[in-house]
């Protein structure tokens, strides 16, 4: 599974980013700098890992780290395969 290509889609999808993703590397920082990003967005972006993995993400592996930068985010993702 190509974890970048699916955040990507999702960011897309559930942020209305648009093509702005295509440019994100794993330094790019999310939590803070997107105003999309916001506590909605940290939802819709959850529910959308957990339905895109088959997975359940519990209230306590949520953090901001794990939002911090597009990199951070796809380990976690990771972490959850």
């Amino acid at each position: 599974m190509d974890i970048e290509k699916l955040l990507k889609s999702i960011l897309q999808q559930h942020l209305q980013l648009g093509d702005a993703v295509n440019a994100y590397t794993s330094d790019t920082a999310l939590l803070g700098e997107l105003p999309e990003l916001d506590s909605m967005g940290v939802v819709n972006i959850i529910t959308a890992i957990e339905e895109n993995l088959g997975c359940v993400i519990d209230d306590d592996e949520i953090s901001a780290e794990a939002f911090e930068t597009f990199g951070s985010l796809m380990q976690f993702i990771e972490s959850k395969l």
